[in-house]
């Protein structure tokens, strides 16, 4: 007698415990946590946050401090998402880190890229063996120098996809311009310092240093068939998980779209899906 109601007991509290779990998973399940740059990514989600409320999820949004760290916690699933890099840039990723298998869940906006200079005010003005700072990221190689090519001071070999294009892509520089590369988290700073004659900065330092691509970078990258639309990167399959199709649905939101549009006047630009 005393077993039947041990057992009867220890099914009853294996019961509660089931239950409990299940109820943490349904409470976590609604909770949408997002790794994101600071800038315009973050300022951007925390926009989103209501609408995702009136969804039924809360999102969380982590800012980190380094880019590396980004797809690495979220192929460790510390974050649901991650919100910061483009395809080529996520292509890389992947194709450097055989434990990562992660895909875009879609784009939401184009930050185009810019060169900046103290000295000239014009990309034609730099001097011959003038040096340009890029930054250091290998899947903004080609991005870089297809605006240099565009301005007219380089030509690429054209047998290259410029996406793919390096350095030793180069096949015309007559003004025998000299390449520095840096992290991309310095280059508002050599900027701001006066290095070299021209500096190459994302649009999310860019616009963290006060500055407005539209007006203050002497070449701007051009949004028409432009492959670096920024995207939200998951785990393969998750794409397909009702919060993350809500959260894509709210970052494409005519809401968002507005928000985009005023806040960043045009140095940030929602894509249309």
């Amino acid at each position: 007698m005393k077993k039947l109601i041990l057992s009867a007991l220890f099914l009853a509290f294996a019961g509660i415990l089931a239950a409990c779990g299940s109820s943490n998973n349904a409470s976590e399940s609604k909770t949408i946590t997002v790794a994101a740059s600071k800038t315009p990514h973050a300022e951007i989600l925390e926009e989103a946050k209501p609408l995702l409320k009136e969804k039924g999820y809360d999102l969380k949004v982590k800012v980190l401090s380094d880019y590396k760290m980004y797809n690495k916690a979220l192929a460790e699933k510390e974050v649901d998402a991650n919100f910061f890099q483009h395809i080529p840039y996520l292509n890389e990723e992947n194709k450097s880190n055989k434990d990562y298998n992660l895909v875009s869940a879609g784009a939401v906006h184009l930050e185009p890229f810019g060169i900046y200079s103290k000295k000239y005010k014009s990309v034609k003005d730099i001097p011959n063996g003038g040096t340009i700072i890029m930054t250091n990221n290998v899947a903004e190689q080609g991005r870089m120098l297809a605006l240099l090519q565009n301005a007219g001071v380089i030509k690429l070999d054209p047998k290259v996809d410029t996406i793919n294009a390096t350095i030793k892509n180069i096949k015309e520089n007559p003004k025998n311009l000299k390449f520095k590369k840096i992290a991309p988290e310095l280059t508002a700073k050599a900027y701001e310092n006066s290095e070299g004659d021209a500096v190459f900065i994302n649009v999310n330092y860019a616009i963290q240093n006060k500055l407005n691509p539209k007006k203050d970078a002497i070449e701007l990258e051009q949004t028409k068939n432009n492959p670096y639309a920024n995207i939200v990167a998951v785990r393969k399959g998750d794409e397909k998980s009702e919060k993350i199709k809500a959260l894509m649905e709210v970052l494409h939101s005519d809401k968002i779209k507005e928000f985009i549009d005023k806040k960043y006047d045009g140095a940030v630009l929602p894509v249309s899906e």
